[in-house]
């Protein structure tokens, strides 16, 4: 619950402190869950009072509501930008995998929180966003992929919901693996996987 005795600094707390907190409060969150984190835990990973949080943030649902709708906005004026470039099916699929493993190195903390967290958080008023969000990844990735069989580039067979849940699972569990700075790009992740994907999918010429 949003703490009533905050103080009215808190509205002009300075954005970089808000976002070093949103961003050790994003991986306190993926690591423990939304339930089982206090802002206490995450004022201790912040080395700060836990009275002095709500300097900030007036609970721990908006600090989790910032998080997943930064990740989210930015994900997709990304999709957006791939979509309005009607490229051709194999090329969107291409695209938009590669985008969202950029994002899963950008934001890993969040993509996490997402996976587990949004079906729960989805019933709250304040999230109602993520089902929406929801709706729009169908809607785009299996638009891409139904063009694609209609248009020969991807089997006449494929059932393209199953296709989509797998691509969809299978990139963004990534998260609980991927860490930045590894041994691979997002962009060479990327590309290995689709190698994988689309020889399975594509038409054989």
């Amino acid at each position: 619950m949003p703490n009533k005795n905050k103080p009215p600094a808190a509205a002009a707390a300075p954005p970089e402190r808000r976002s070093e907190i949103l961003a050790i409060a994003a991986e306190v969150f993926a690591a423990q869950g939304y339930n089982a984190t206090t802002v206490r835990r995450i004022a201790d990973a912040a080395g700060m009072l836990a009275g002095s949080l709500y300097y900030h943030f007036d609970s721990k649902e908006s600090m989790v509501d910032e998080i997943l709708s930064g990740f989210l906005g930015e994900l997709w004026a990304r999709y957006d930008a791939v979509l309005d470039a009607r490229l051709g099916p194999r090329e969107t699929i291409e695209a938009l995998v590669t985008e969202s493993f950029r994002e899963i190195d950008r934001h890993r903390a969040a993509v996490a929180i997402y996976q587990k967290e949004s079906r729960h958080l989805a019933a709250l008023p304040r999230f109602r966003y993520l089902t929406d969000s929801q709706t729009r990844f169908e809607r785009a990735w299996l638009g891409t992929l139904e063009r694609g069989v209609a248009e020969h580039v991807f089997r006449a067979d494929l059932d393209v919901r199953l296709t989509y849940r797998f691509v969809r699972d299978t990139v963004w569990v990534a998260a609980s693996w991927y860490r930045p700075g590894g041994l691979h790009s997002p962009e060479e992740i990327a590309r290995q996987y689709l190698s994988m994907v689309l020889d399975g999918i594509a038409v054989r010429t």
